[in-house]
């Protein structure tokens, strides 16, 4: 017999009614609860029933029927929303599951996550399924809909085409369209993109924009186009500018950029009163940044910053959940709601005591419920990387006119190359370094050199791109075959190598992108790796970023990738990529 999936949920919905009736028994009441009230921003007191995932009950009863219910007395605590990460991208190192645990440790409960992987590693049927599966973990997880890969790849049009983006905005886990990093192109009149924007929205899903140093009238000119929210302001005026125009704003708080303390210290200067429309977002910080958590360290910082505690907590919960559409399922203590639930010893103090996650302990009293893992990431043939051909001392010739001198974490600009770059290796007296892009199948590549990244270092190797490519710096050409082998022994990942000797590995064998550790491991390992890199040279914050930023064609001024070198403001491949 044919039970559709609209069957269940009416079926859970009567029981639902049957716990308040008294002919079900809830599964778990928090009593005397002090709860923030998301609809009046008041701290009221309530029973709160649960019946598995869901919260059924908010009020001043307590059930008669309580067969094998868990009751917790919660006097003297105060109880939130879980916590939302509107805009995360998990792939950084880690993988979404081992992000989704770590995250829910400190409260973060829901994740709104990039797909762009995806498109890298599996097809679209495999990354629907896939997707389902994240649906049984104890966070929720949804999905943005990329429109473009962020990059300028040389058959963008295999995962970028009308039939893919239609499917993926239809999923019922995809709850917005972008980031859109392509808004250049769609204001020069790409009207297929406007296609799927409107397309999108038809759909009552928003669109997330990626908009850095907008003026006024580009702004206008993308609210009219169809962005709904955007989280590239750094300063108060242009959180303030976009507010004014109706956008929904994400502050930023991330390894990059972390400057969600001048934000809220710039906002409240200008006399800004109402915070419904803000949300707070670490924008995929590296697993370092996030030691101590996600969206609570944002909170927390609000609520020292001055931020009305409640409308603190709202910013990192409910407003997240009403921009997406999500308010009905997400961010509130309400009936009906997905039992996401932080417990806190005093209201300003944002670090919950206990976690519920789909109604069930993931921390308790301080103590951290291991998680199983469920994902089968080999029944989607994520595995490490088998790179079946050799790099060889052939492809490291270097006689490009042209090198990237970074300017930042994540500028870089071209300069032109005056070093005798045809020697086995660079002199330490010049912070110039060899650098190669090339195809993770060997079919091409780029070399040139970059300037600003280390003083010393041998070679670091790593698969972990924009591309999915394999990119090489280094001052001597041995280390950099030296930490190839390795590369290839790991199955992908990222190398330190140095006069002959590796000096680190971290091996990300989930495609050669993520690894399959848990966060305190990879934080580890992410400490080591900016130890060494600080020791030869590196002065900037996020060697990760920037080395994932190298092929990024969102970012000024010229890029590394599968094309060659590109112009980014005209769009313009200077010298194209060598086929090997």
């Amino acid at each position: 017999m044919f039970v559709n999936e609209n069957y269940w949920r009416n079926r859970e919905l009567r029981q639902h009614v049957k716990v308040i009736e008294g002919q079900e028994a809830p599964t778990l009441i928090l009593k005397n609860s002090t709860y923030l009230n998301a609809y009046t921003k008041q701290w009221l007191q309530a029973n709160i029933w649960i019946y598995h995932d869901r919260i059924v009950y908010v009020g001043e009863e307590l059930p008669k029927n309580l067969h094998h219910t868990e009751v917790v007395d919660c006097k003297g605590k105060y109880i939130v929303p879980g916590y939302i990460e509107p805009h995360s991208h998990p792939f950084v190192l880690t993988n979404p599951e081992a992000l989704a645990s770590h995250a829910a440790r400190f409260g973060t409960t829901t994740l709104i996550n990039d797909n762009l992987m995806f498109h890298f590693l599996l097809n679209k049927r495999k990354a629907f399924s896939i997707m389902e599966d994240f649906n049984n973990l104890p966070s929720s997880m949804y999905w943005w809909a990329r429109f473009d890969s962020q990059t300028a790849l040389q058959a963008e049009e295999e995962s970028f085409n009308t039939e893919d983006v239609l499917s993926w905005i239809n999923h019922p886990s995809v709850v917005q369209g972008g980031e859109l990093t392509s808004w250049p192109s769609l204001l020069s009149g790409d009207d297929r993109l406007l296609y799927w924007i409107g397309e999108t929205k038809r759909r009552g899903k928003p669109i997330e924009g990626h908009l850095p140093g907008a003026s006024e009238k580009t702004l206008t000119k993308m609210k009219l186009l169809g962005v709904s929210v955007d989280h590239e302001s750094i300063n108060g005026e242009e959180v303030l500018r976009r507010l004014r125009l109706g956008y929904h704003v994400r502050l930023r708080h991330s390894s990059i950029r972390p400057d969600l303390p001048n934000l809220i210290d710039e906002i409240l200067a200008l006399d800004l009163k109402t915070f419904d429309n803000l949300t707070l977002t670490m924008d995929g910080a590296t697993p370092t940044f996030t030691e101590e958590g996600l969206i609570n360290v944002c909170i927390d910082i609000a609520i020292k910053k001055g931020i009305p505690i409640e409308d603190a907590y709202l910013m990192g919960s409910y407003n997240c959940a009403r921009q997406l559409h999500l308010d009905e399922q997400l961010g509130s203590i309400a009936p009906g709601r997905i039992a996401h639930i932080n417990i806190l010893e005093s209201k300003d103090n944002p670090h919950p005591k206990s976690v519920l996650a789909k109604g069930k302990w993931v921390v308790r009293e301080g103590e951290f419920k291991e998680l199983p893992t469920t994902i089968d990431w080999e029944k989607y043939d994520i595995n490490p990387l088998k790179l079946g051909w050799d790099l060889q001392e052939k492809d490291l010739q270097f006689s490009m006119p042209m090198g990237l001198e970074m300017v930042n974490n994540v500028i870089v600009k071209p300069y032109s190359i005056n070093t005798d770059v045809s020697v086995q290796e660079l002199p330490e007296s010049k912070d110039e370094a060899f650098l190669l892009l090339i195809d993770r199948n060997g079919k091409w590549r780029v070399n040139t050199t970059i300037k600003g990244f280390t003083k010393g270092l041998g070679a670091i190797a790593t698969s972990f791109s924009s591309s999915g490519d394999l990119i090489f710096i280094g001052k001597s050409k041995k280390d950099i075959l030296l930490s190839w082998q390795r590369l290839k022994e790991i199955g992908g990942g990222i190398v330190l190598a140095h006069q002959g000797e590796v000096l680190m590995d971290i091996p990300l064998k989930l495609g050669g992108m993520m690894s399959t550790e848990n966060l305190p491991n990879i934080i580890m390992k992410e400490k080591q790796l900016k130890k060494y890199l600080k020791a030869f040279g590196y002065v900037y914050d996020d060697p990760i970023y920037n080395i994932l930023f190298l092929s990024a064609t969102h970012l000024p001024y010229i890029r590394i990738t599968q094309q060659g070198i590109i112009d980014i403001k005209n769009r313009e491949v200077l010298f194209p990529a060598t086929m090997c």
